[in-house]
């Protein structure tokens, strides 16, 4: 049984989201930025936990038909009227929990997570992809050199933790540097994976 209720949650969300109101989204995460070029030209795609949904707007800008997921209306409200600022009809945003609906099986040619972790999701999250279908999927490890991230471990990945969570899938990029080396310099703190569903 989890300690927080579904309302708990998404009114902690919605509370950090109105903190935020007209802020610009962002940037795209690294594990997107870095490996664009890997998108198809078209297609589905779905960003999950999306929050401003910085991914969600790279994605539809691409121009792939994209969802945008995110527990929290208020985060949802606000990535609607981005995208609507610029003209982005292929991006639908919705206030879903995806672990109450989970996406329906090979519905999606990309899938996008960042900073959100729910380990028995991931049957689910290989399931919605198309055959060839990417994830793209970057969070926090318990490995760490710096004070930020989650501080509960539970919502940190073990060491290569996310390469077997995924492992089904074609593991096309993986970064995770962990401790090694001089750490202040490189990828740190969290690990990226970029993998494709193969039949």
């Amino acid at each position: 049984m989890r300690i927080n209720t579904l309302q708990d949650i998404r009114e902690k969300w919605d509370g950090i989201y109105q903190e935020r109101d007209g802020q610009a989204p962002g940037s795209a995460d690294r594990v997107l930025l870095e490996n664009a070029h890997l998108l198809p030209s078209g297609g589905e795609a779905l960003e999950i936990a999306c929050g401003l949904g910085a991914n969600a707007l790279l994605l539809a800008r691409h121009g792939l038909h994209t969802r945008a997921w995110d527990i929290s209306p208020v985060a949802i409200g606000q990535l609607r009227a981005v995208a609507d600022g610029a003209g982005l009809d292929n991006l639908r945003a919705e206030a879903v929990d995806v672990m109450g609906h989970p996406p329906a099986p090979r519905s999606y040619d990309v899938i996008v997570i960042s900073h959100f972790l729910e380990r028995d999701l991931a049957p689910a999250i290989m399931a919605a992809l198309k055959d060839g279908g990417l994830l793209f999927y970057q969070t926090f490890t318990r490995t760490r050199v710096s004070d930020g991230g989650p501080r509960n471990e539970a919502f940190r990945l073990a060491d290569n933790e996310l390469l077997e969570l995924f492992a089904p899938l074609k593991v096309l990029v993986y970064r995770e540097e962990g401790a090694a080396g001089d750490v202040t310099r490189g990828f740190r703190d969290e690990a990226l994976l970029v993998a494709q569903k193969v039949s």
